[in-house]
């Protein structure tokens, strides 16, 4: 039976004494997670909490999170895993619209986020890690210390009748185009996506896996489940905040992949110091959330010559849509390549047909790693999940505005909704800030439209300069006008610190739009 937690007990039964995941100064071997998995599978059971319940995650990426992640799924619940940055209205909106049976959250920064905010009612238990705060505590709720209550549990395998189209997790959005949806996946999908995204990485056993990538978001969690599923070991970090750090972890461990996002790469890439470190062991380096300038791709060849590169494309909705093969990089630069095994990917009119090569349209995905709907709202669902070309079937359509080569290779151009309206014309803002990623002195950039009255909208660019650049607006729009049509051209530029950006590394688009040009 196709479940996501059977991953685990098979490495606990084939490698018991296999390091599983290294998290700072912990390891866990297979047996030790499996079987503390067990202990909060049934701890949960014995309070209440099982099949068909719904228990959120409140926890920055650690040992405990992806206990978590896997005793909750032994339980024959479902999990929902929070951005730890996620601000407390935001939390007890989420909560209430999942209905958790439990919240498992930590004694630490984010009990200043729970204790006397979190609206009485809103979750019935709480789990803490690290100790029940002494503070005012949120009226109504059980309230259990995470080392006494899996200590009382029994570590045995809990008997829990479970079917493989049982939900798994419901991963919320990032919100940003809207409020966060609860997108559904059940254990048929995900561990379909896990044996797909395994299948073309080629992953094996002998894997190390370093991992930055919030467990809260798709593309870190598969690296989690995609690793237990052939035997790997997951070297789990916090966070980047410090590259430095971040490539010593990679050099003690000896990882062999490295998944980030455009920022991360940049952060790694400006290192004066990265020909120090010795980073042979790595095998690929995976990018997604957002494209990886042309730029990015050559300064990560020269630094790590031996490494795979892999552009690829997801959203919520599907875990993981495409993947380049590293060996088209260069004959097709800026694409995100083919269907991930077992998938089909096409772009179709507004009609839901599939257009001709290089004809922009929207992204619709086929097979079995679709999400099963948005949590409560079936207008929201049958809106993205349509019926598909075989009786019975549904294909999602992702709002995502792509286009196709003759080969079937596909290229990211928008979000629907970014897709800028001037003078006219629809602009991508991909495009422009890719053009402006070939501009030395440039690190970062995100364009936008901004209202104007005599164009409808215009561009407004936000550019992040290198230490030591001195570009001006002038150069800004020179460089588009040497390269971009004449449409293209910023009217607006105003230079930055930071783009800002989600944990996933998607632009935050909506905050930019509210800056006055």
């Amino acid at each position: 039976m196709e479940l996501v937690h059977r991953f685990l007990e098979a490495g606990a039964r084939q490698t018991p004494n296999k390091v599983a995941l290294v998290c700072g100064s912990e390891r866990v071997t297979y047996a030790w997670l499996d079987a503390t998995a067990n202990r909060l599978a049934n701890a949960l059971i014995v309070d209440g909490v099982g099949r068909g319940g719904r228990v959120a995650i409140f926890l920055e990426n650690s040992v405990q999170t992806v206990v978590a992640i896997f005793g909750i799924l032994k339980a024959g619940a479902a999990f929902s895993a929070i951005n730890p940055s996620t601000k407390v209205d935001k939390l007890a909106y989420l909560l209430r619209d999942e209905r958790a049976a439990a919240l498992i959250t930590a004694n630490d920064a984010q009990r200043r986020r729970i204790v006397g905010s979190l609206p009485p009612g809103t979750v019935t238990r709480i789990i803490w890690v690290g100790g029940i705060p002494e503070d005012r505590l949120p009226g109504g709720a059980v309230q259990r210390d995470w080392d006494d209550w899996l200590a009382a549990a029994s570590d045995a395998q809990p008997t829990v009748e479970s079917s493989e189209d049982d939900l798994g997790t419901i991963l919320y959005t990032s919100g940003t185009t809207g409020s966060p949806k609860g997108v559904m996946a059940a254990h048929r999908d995900m561990v379909f996506a896990a044996t797909a995204i395994a299948t073309y990485l080629k992953n094996t056993a002998d894997d190390v896996i370093f991992c930055a990538l919030s467990l809260a978001f798709t593309y870190g969690l598969y690296q989690l489940i995609t690793g237990v599923l052939v035997g790997a070991t997951l070297v789990l970090e916090k966070n980047f905040v410090f590259p430095s750090r971040a490539l010593e972890v990679m050099c003690r461990e000896r990882a062999t992949a490295f998944p980030g996002v455009p920022t991360m790469f940049a952060l790694v890439l400006g290192l004066a110091s990265l020909p120090e470190y010795d980073l042979g062991s790595l095998r690929y380096l995976t990018n997604a959330a957002a494209p990886l300038p042309v730029r990015h791709v050559a300064g990560l060849r020269a630094a790590f010559p031996q490494a795979r590169i892999f552009a690829m494309y997801g959203q919520t909705e599907t875990k993981r849509t495409s993947y380049l093969p590293p060996e088209e990089l260069d004959r097709r630069a800026g694409s995100v390549g083919l269907a991930i095994p077992g998938t089909e990917a096409y772009v179709a009119d507004e009609r839901g047909r599939p257009v001709p090569p290089e004809v922009v349209g929207e992204l619709v995905v086929r097979g079995p790693h679709l999400m099963r709907g948005y949590w409560g709202q079936p207008e929201e669902t049958a809106r993205r999940l349509r019926p598909g070309p075989n009786p019975g079937e549904q294909v999602l359509h992702t709002g995502d505005l792509f286009r196709m080569d003759a080969d079937g290779f596909l290229y990211f151009v928008s979000r629907e909704d970014d897709i800028i309206k001037s003078r006219g014309e629809k602009v991508s803002p991909t495009e422009i800030e890719h053009a402006l990623f070939g501009l030395a002195g440039v690190r970062d950039v995100a364009a936008v439209g901004v209202p104007d009255p005599l164009l409808g909208e215009a561009v407004k660019v936000f550019v992040v300069r290198d230490e030591g650049a001195t570009l001006t607006e002038r150069d800004i729009r020179a460089h588009c006008a040497r390269h971009l049509e004449d449409f293209m051209v910023p009217k607006h530029v105003e230079f930055r610190a930071a783009v800002p950006r989600n944990e996933n590394g998607k632009t935050l688009r909506a905050e930019l739009r509210t800056c006055v040009a």
